[in-house]
């Protein structure tokens, strides 16, 4: 088993290495030939662990000036070469730029790690390596990544004070509120990082346990997979960050089917120094693809500009702009807002009246979609997962429906649902669905999220909040907004014992309700 993943790894990385190296040599990135060439080298890191890295400097670089220096951990489950064409772009345009493989993954030592300690470690030990070794200037350095080199840049700025700037691209701010939001398991996007690990890392006993634990819904394991993830997130030393003073820029997608944009806003609202947000419509990582092939790209962009500003001091008027940068996923355009407040300044609320008892166990029809296939759709063809809400069968599904709407409705923010339900067993899932209902009662999705429930009386009414996952999404005039509950969806693991039925209610004294965030008109 060992020689076989081994062989796959070192197949995978060849595949990849070409491809992503080809698009720098065949004009995809047309102005690398101005920088240096790339050197492969070898860097010690934690322990002695080596990560294998390529350092790029700028051309003509000859020991008598310094230059800022930026650092790029890589993907989750992708190799060394993954910012080529970015790395040559910014060494062009005059930064030291190091990538290495973490730790666990491809040809680098070590085991997988889930952006622990060592991997701290591992980005300290790289800054000091490029300091020694490379024209580097100590007093502007920065780090980027996308996925998981995101989330490594993020908690490297808490814990490595030399950090003056960060580019966060498809990461996450709180690991367990990605795959775990709602207390229920993201099953697909769990299942994406696990297999991705197994085929190009080596994964350390204790991400094993909590990937086995994880999928057998071990509640007697739940808080140490929490502890795990909270010291595995951003989010945990947002204190240390703000102290810090990195200039963070964090950008995500939409239909994020692995680290969910809502984590990324609540992270946003807590940092104090300089930041931005951006999001866009895609899933995971898909809104940066094209930047790594060295073609034009938003994200890179702007990742550009952010370090330009805060390495370099350049004038470029990045930090002036409205700091919150939303892309609509219907009308392409892009927002600016003051704050993340302001995105959703006006709510108008769905009122979910009536009494309403659905049976568990069978997926009604709604559902969120696929991880990646969905939300790469929507993205480039606006096509989201679609469902007849007519047709939808009742004894499966709670399904209310506002009125026609008279004006479009720019939904901008996170719905929050609001009710009261009775469950028939002592645990639990649901997962809740917005639509854009059109003229003949086809629904395509809105939002969703998932929500379970241990430990609860049979029989005993609760109250429920839950936020929908973010989005930016138009609802033409002419159409409703309906609000879908069920409890079987492919992308969750869902809790309910066989026969369950599941009542929701709106009392007098505390209506049920779905708040919907609009844009101010």
């Amino acid at each position: 088993m060992g020689l076989h993943r081994k062989a796959l790894r070192t197949s995978a990385v060849g595949a990849v290495s070409a491809t992503l190296i080809a698009g720098g040599a065949f004009g995809l990135a047309p102005t690398a030939q101005a920088a240096d060439a790339v050197r492969f080298v070898d860097i010690s890191g934690d322990g002695g662990t080596v990560l294998k890295a390529n350092v790029i400097t700028p051309a003509g670089a000859d020991g008598t000036r310094h230059y800022p220096l930026l650092v790029l951990p890589t993907s989750w489950g992708l190799p060394q070469v993954e910012y080529l064409a970015q790395a040559q772009k910014l060494a062009d345009s005059g930064y030291v730029v190091v990538s290495y493989n973490v730790r666990g993954f491809w040809q680098s030592g070590g085991e997988i790690e889930v952006a622990g300690p060592p991997d701290m470690a591992d980005a300290s030990k790289v800054i000091d390596w490029a300091l020694a070794n490379t024209p580097a200037d100590a007093q502007h350095i920065g780090m980027a990544g996308v996925s998981y080199g995101a989330g490594i840049s993020l908690l490297a700025a808490a814990h490595d004070k030399r950090i003056k700037a960060v580019a966060s691209l498809s990461g996450w701010a709180d690991l367990i509120d990605s795959i775990y939001s709602g207390r229920t398991q993201h099953v697909q996007a769990a299942g994406l990082l696990d297999g991705a690990s197994l085929v190009t890392g080596r994964q350390s006993a204790e991400l094993r346990q909590i990937f086995d634990d994880f999928y057998a819904s071990n509640l007697s394991k739940e808080q140490d997979m929490i502890n795990w993830g909270k010291k595995r997130s951003a989010a945990t030393y947002v204190d240390q960050i703000n102290k810090n003073g990195a200039a963070v820029m964090m950008a995500n997608a939409w239909g994020d089917t692995i680290f969910p944009p809502n984590q990324y806003a609540d992270f946003y609202e807590k940092l104090t120094g300089p930041k931005r947000l951006e999001f866009r419509p895609g899933d995971h990582a898909t809104a940066e693809l094209t930047g790594l092939f060295g073609l034009p790209n938003d994200v890179w962009t702007d990742t550009e500009r952010w370090f330009d500003h805060y390495l370099k001091g350049e004038d470029n008027g990045i930090d002036r702009e409205e700091p919150v940068q939303l892309k609509s996923r219907s009308t392409g355009g892009y927002e600016g807002y003051p704050d993340w407040k302001s995105v959703g300044a006006t709510r108008k609320k769905l009122a979910l009246a009536g009494t309403t008892t659905i049976h568990a166990n069978v997926d009604s029809g709604a559902d969120g979609g696929i991880v990646f296939l969905s939300s790469i759709l929507d993205q480039v063809a606006q096509l989201p997962p679609v469902a007849s809400i007519p047709l939808l069968p009742r004894r499966w599904a709670a399904v209310w429906q506002s009125e026609k709407y008279a004006t479009a409705q720019q939904v901008r923010g996170t719905a929050k649902l609001h009710t009261t339900l009775t469950p028939t067993k002592e645990s639990g899932t649901l997962v809740a669905y917005l639509y854009d209902v059109g003229p003949l009662g086809l629904g395509k999705l809105v939002s969703n999220a998932p929500y379970t429930f241990h430990g609860r009386t049979p029989g005993k009414p609760f109250d429920v909040d839950l936020e929908l996952y973010s989005t930016a999404y138009d609802v033409p005039a002419g159409h409703r907004l309906a609000l879908v509950v069920d409890t079987v969806d492919p992308l969750y693991i869902e809790h309910n014992p066989s026969g369950a039925q599941l009542t929701f209610s709106s009392p007098a004294d505390d209506p049920s309700y779905v708040s919907i965030p609009l844009r101010e008109q």
